[in-house]
């Protein structure tokens, strides 16, 4: 075990792995080998764990074998799929601390100068939205995470009001009449945290989007007089701060409009635009955030920081009593009265990695700035990228890029004419799945509308247009030979 006695040997097979990943991506061509998973399945399933190999160097040369060779590494410009960034080296440096020193969070007694900075944190993301000195917040697990806490806590909120008027009425009696409002291309995690929380996924209601995959706020306003007309309860809007298909930032201030008007709770899942709030161009776009009652931040997607890192932010930080249960064993309630610092007071997990301090050192090393550069350099790059592609015939786009994604589809013409739609449906999955088997790039696929699209998600600050350019060229010949391929076989 790691200790004072044997920290030089810490450090020499620390070393070790380091060196290994660093060659291994020193000597990396390409984003994927294209290994299928049922060779991938043998290799590791033919591994004897009952017997140990004699040492670090012998287990990381078997884990080249097994899973650094036929890793996905998303430092790759032509890895371009989904919501995966590439990662700055300070937080790389807070990894390898906060694992070694392995404080858990759920206590003061176990974390101590980690629970400060994780609250200094705090602090600071919620100035960045705007919210005021009485804000609060903790870090979690991920974005799914973070919008079923905000849910959870929207939930046990509507709970009390409704406690006021209907007595002490037990939680599932309550429960039928709760709604959640989002559009129709938020997260689907909106879905599964309505269905833990106990009110079903039918609890959910999809509204419309404008052309723009913004969500419509005439049409939230028919759905909310609609739900309140019935006797049931606006529990929570939720507005999405970068979509994962399309990037598109809810009109946060019109939306918040409504919800105040319907005594709501408006949370905000900014898990893929909340980097804009270090954005040096485009922080605009989050114009109305500080209006929510809640906000979902992933820090590893645009703060470009190592999974897992995220936060969930309340307007209000007395709203966290929502989420608190006190033990006498771990952190009594006399605890919190005499102002001791449980994290665990504000959080749905007990233990939980020191996730923040990837953070800190990404600001003390490289600053805010630095990081929202990035950031601006993926967005200014996808915008590039969308010109190429609305300018080139054999390529639809499905919306003007508004974040760092692009949906588009290869339509090329066929004998004068565009491919038609069912065999564009065919063809474009196709494309993905042989370039995916081939490792020379990964992109990704959705559905619009019910036709199959692909998808490009970039994140990767230092790809050039070129590179970009040289995965639609890949697509461009993967799609012309399957068609050709088609065609043979057809005749």
């Amino acid at each position: 075990m790691f200790n004072a006695r044997n920290s030089p040997s810490y450090v020499a097979q620390v070393l070790q792995g380091v060196n290994a990943v660093s060659t291994k991506v020193q000597r990396t061509a390409q984003p994927f080998t294209g290994v299928a998973h049922a060779e991938l399945k043998a290799r590791v399933g033919a591994v004897d764990l009952e017997r140990p190999l004699p040492d670090t160097a012998a287990a990381l040369e078997e884990l080249d074998g097994l899973y650094l060779k036929d890793a996905i590494y998303f430092h790759d410009a032509r890895y371009a799929a989904h919501l995966n960034c590439p990662v700055v080296i300070p937080a790389l440096v807070g990894e390898a601390v906060l694992s070694a020193v392995n404080s858990s969070m759920d206590t003061w007694d176990q974390s101590a100068g980690a629970t400060m900075i994780e609250r200094r944190l705090i602090d600071w993301t919620a100035e960045r939205i705007g919210f005021m000195e009485e804000a609060d917040g903790v870090f979690t697990s991920g974005g799914s995470q973070s919008n079923f806490q905000a849910l959870l806590i929207a939930r046990n909120h509507a709970v009390a009001k409704l406690r006021a008027t209907n007595g002490d009425a037990r939680l599932p009696h309550l429960l039928d009449r709760l709604r959640i409002f989002t559009s129709v291309d938020s997260h689907f995690s909106i879905q599964k945290s309505a269905s833990m929380l106990g009110l079903g996924f039918d609890a959910v209601i999809a509204v419309p989007t404008a052309a723009d995959h913004r969500m419509d706020p005439t049409a939230l306003a028919a759905a909310l007089a609609e739900v309140h007309d019935a006797g049931l309860v606006p529990m929570a809007v939720v507005a999405t701060a970068g979509t994962t298909d399309f990037g598109s930032v809810d009109p946060l201030s019109e939306l918040a409009a409504l919800v105040r008007a319907y005594d709501s709770w408006l949370h905000v899942d900014a898990a893929y635009g909340g980097g804009l709030i270090v954005s040096g161009r485009y922080r605009h776009l989050l114009n109305g955030i500080h209006l929510a009652d809640s906000v979902t931040i992933d820090f590893h997607k645009t703060f470009f920081q190592p999974v897992s890192s995220s936060a969930v932010l309340v307007r209000n930080g007395d709203m966290m009593r929502h989420v608190t249960y006190y033990a006498d064993y771990l952190n009594p309630e006399s605890a919190a009265k005499a102002e001791i610092p449980n994290q665990v007071d504000k959080s749905i997990q007990t233990t939980r990695r020191f996730d923040a301090l990837k953070l800190w050192l990404t600001l003390r090393i490289m600053g805010a700035d630095a990081v929202g550069a990035l950031f601006d350099e993926a967005i200014d790059l996808t915008g590039r990228v969308g010109a190429v592609l609305a300018d080139d015939a054999e390529f639809e786009l499905a919306a003007e890029p508004q974040l760092s994604t692009l949906v588009f589809r290869y339509r090329p013409q066929v004998a004068g004419v565009a491919l038609d739609e069912d065999a564009a449906d065919v063809l474009n999955p196709a494309i993905r799945a042989a370039i995916f088997a081939s490792g020379e790039a990964v992109v990704a696929g959705t559905k619009v509308t019910g036709r199959h699209y692909l998808k490009f998600t970039l994140l990767n600050a230092e790809a050039s247009l070129r590179d970009i350019q040289e995965i639609i060229e890949l697509i461009r010949r993967t799609g012309a030979s399957l068609l050709a391929t088609t065609t043979e076989a057809a005749a």
